[in-house]
């Protein structure tokens, strides 16, 4: 018989703070170069991720920034004066606004699915969760076959030798009458304790 096997340990995700130095690093050094070191943050992206688009949007934004700067080389003097030094400096700084925007909404998704994996998986699937203290119908719907109907058991099982009685359930008291008793209770202790004191 082969079962599942033992479910491998989740790695915990990083603290709060820590994530958020990284993010607010990783953009203040692609920002302070002009987008030349853009490439860090898909690079860190795609290591923490490693999922292949990540991987292919790290090779394109690197491609994006080399092809800028390239371009941008071509210019002579301190100025730009050709159309492919407008387009390569538009390339660095364009590819810089995309990738960051595109880094923090991904790197931040990726994290809150690591510290909720299945809380939408298990809500769809079981529904509301119960409420302590009150009993939960059941619904009439199955995720898998649609609306049930509940089948009653074909033949009862006979009981053999003698049933042994069951004690009746304790009735359960209200919580209303429990808090008027806990007030009664708290009330005679405060008159009991101004008595005790002006007796002193």
């Amino acid at each position: 018989m082969q079962g599942h096997g033992q479910a491998q340990p989740v790695k915990p995700p990083p603290s709060t703070g820590l994530l958020v130095f990284l993010r607010v690093f990783f953009v203040v050094i692609s920002v302070c170069s002009f987008g030349l070191l853009g490439w860090t943050m898909m690079l860190r992206l795609a290591l923490v991720t490693r999922k292949s688009l990540d991987w292919g949007l790290f090779v394109a934004t690197l491609a994006a920034e080399i092809l800028g700067i390239v371009l941008l080389g071509t210019e002579g003097g301190e100025e730009i004066h050709t159309p492919g030094g407008w387009l390569g400096l538009a390339l660095l700084l364009g590819s810089l606004v995309v990738v960051i925007s595109y880094y923090l909404s991904a790197d931040i998704r990726h994290f809150h699915q690591l510290s909720y994996p299945t809380a939408g998986y298990a809500q769809h699937q079981h529904g509301p969760a119960p409420v302590y203290g009150y009993p939960q119908q059941q619904s009439p719907y199955n995720s898998a076959t649609g609306p049930h109907t509940p089948v009653p058991p074909s033949t009862p099982i006979p009981q053999t030798g003698t049933p042994t009685p069951t004690p009746p359930p304790q009735p359960q008291r209200p919580a209303p009458a429990r808090i008027d008793q806990v007030r009664a209770e708290l009330d005679e202790l405060s008159d009991y304790l101004r008595k005790h004191e002006d007796g002193r």
